[in-house]
């Protein structure tokens, strides 16, 4: 007898995937895509929403069909999304720009506004965000302000989960994970702030109507049931972030559990039962469940920044593993491998995105501090995996100082298919680093959220029924003694540029 099987929709930054769990967690259908990004200047990133809504159209409908043909019978759909996105849409919900993404930083200046204000630390008590121009409540200002014919038209201020459900059913609803990393919800009183929405200029309802992460909503349009091959009356659960819901997938639910993720960016995060925040505004707060709430830091520079070093750097190699069937990526770190730890002295501050966590400064560039007539390549390489991780360190000592000292870590992410890249946490962290079996991640997390939701599962926590750990790496101490005091110089000299990052920011901004 068929066991059912629920389907978890990842609509990510750089692409999207749907794959589909039996009810033991036993992967059974999948399909991903990816779609552009779009940089027209410094400081931007957009996307387009129709061209992400087709996409999560088509993974939906592949992952469908495969599920089917095997006679597996999809019993619900839940949704994981990239957080921080804006989309201005009119009365008839078309789009009326590219989607601001969770990278782009154009609305700077109104941050600083909200930071020099008194209000500031209030407006992180109450959101649990700090001030950053990643949060749509800077977006909305910019929006406001730098393109008031936009504005005008606006009738609905939106993200990119509430676009799709709005072009699936034909409603705009926002779950309580995505609203609370908005910086304009409350994550106390759970609903709209009315100060935030006074200093925005707008009314609640411009915005989504927020609900639990477990809602459930039915009803699709009979044109999108038919062209995602499901039936009209599944239910859909609403869901939650890709960042929680990558907590969610590692298994790291429990106390003292932490998960140290780098894909595209990067986060370090740990379950808590009620909203906590950092008197030092060093970390966010984002909903999980009714019960559950996520701590944590976001870097904007993982992933990104080692793509940047395959780009810039890398010709022959990318030509080289076209021709032998080989990942660039795994030359580069074979690259990383023949240089020591700390990479001669090399240091890295991959800051090319600015920098969220812990320290959420914007006018962050990057720095290449050490360089001599030694260093090549092969450093280049190393000193910017390395560099990623100081920055993941930094969050997790944030973190320790809130919640008390951590009891496991596991790690999640694309990294994870690096083996030395994960070594180098464990020696930077000092601590043993456990990789879970097969990649889970965002779209088995939201699988498992659809099963508790749906009353398959009693509780989130039995998400740890279907991990097992294929990996324990032992830090090597030597290497975590050398590592502590490039660090220290590392966080020396981010502290000592601060001028030079905002002077070279604006020097940007303006000769753009």
């Amino acid at each position: 007898m068929s066991l059912g099987a629920i389907m978890g929709i990842d609509i990510g930054t750089t692409g999207c995937r749907a794959v589909v769990y039996r009810q033991d967690g036993v992967v059974i259908a999948g399909h991903s895509l990816e779609y552009p990004l779009y940089t027209p200047q410094a400081a931007y990133a957009e996307q387009d929403p129709e061209e992400i809504f087709q996409a999560v159209v088509e993974v939906t409908r592949a992952a469908a069909g495969q599920a089917q043909t095997s006679g597996q019978t999809i019993n619900g759909v839940c949704f994981s999304a990239v957080m921080h996105s804006l989309i201005p849409v009119d009365a008839s919900g078309y789009p009326l720009s590219r989607m601001l993404i969770w990278a782009d930083s154009r609305s700077q200046q109104y941050t600083e506004r909200l930071r020099a204000d008194d209000a500031s630390n209030e407006i992180y008590r109450k959101t649990g965000c700090p001030l950053h121009p990643m949060y749509p409540l800077s977006k909305v200002m910019w929006l406001k302000y730098e393109r008031p014919d936009i504005f005008a038209r606006t009738a609905k201020l939106i993200g990119i989960k509430e676009y799709i459900i709005y072009r699936l059913m034909g409603k705009y609803v926002l779950d309580k994970s995505l609203a609370s990393a908005t910086a304009i919800y409350n994550i106390h009183q759970q609903d709209w702030d009315d100060d935030l929405l006074h200093i925005l200029g707008i009314s609640a309802e411009i915005l989504p109507e927020v609900k639990p992460t477990t809602y459930i909503e039915q009803g699709l349009k009979p044109e999108m049931a038919t062209a995602l091959g499901l039936d009209a009356n599944i239910p859909f659960v609403l869901g939650a972030s890709d960042g929680v819901l990558s907590t969610l997938g590692s298994g790291s639910v429990n106390a003292g559990q932490v998960t140290a993720m780098i894909g595209t960016s990067g986060a370090v995060r740990i379950v808590t039962d009620k909203p906590r925040s950092d008197e030092k505004r060093r970390t966010w707060c984002y909903n999980l469940t009714e019960d559950k709430w996520v701590l944590g830091g976001a870097l904007s520079n993982g992933g990104i920044a080692f793509r940047w070093v395959k780009d810039k750097f890398a010709d022959v190699e990318q030509r080289v593993a076209e021709k032998q069937g080989l990942d660039t990526y795994e030359i580069l770190s074979r690259y990383a491998e023949q240089k020591p730890a700390g990479s001669d002295g090399l240091i890295m501050l991959p800051f090319f995105s600015g920098e969220r966590a812990p320290y959420y400064n914007a006018n962050t560039r990057g720095v290449l501090f050490g360089l001599n007539l030694n260093h090549g390549k092969r450093h280049l390489v190393r000193a910017t995996m390395e560099g990623i991780i100081y920055r993941m360190f930094s969050i997790l000592k944030s973190l320790e100082e809130i919640s008390g000292k951590v009891t496991e870590i596991r790690a999640g992410g694309s990294f994870t298919r690096s083996p030395l890249w994960v070594q180098i946490m464990a020696d930077v962290f000092g601590e043993v680093i456990n990789v879970p079996g097969e990649p889970k991640g965002s779209a088995f997390g939201a699988a498992i959220l659809g099963m508790y939701a749906l009353g398959i599962i009693s509780d989130i926590k039995e998400v740890n029924k279907f991990i097992n750990i294929k990996k324990r790496y032992q830090p090597n101490m030597d290497n975590h003694e050398r590592y502590q005091e490039l660090y220290a110089i590392y966080e020396r000299i981010y502290w000592n540029l601060q001028d030079e990052f905002t002077a070279i920011a604006d020097i940007q901004r303006r000769w753009k």
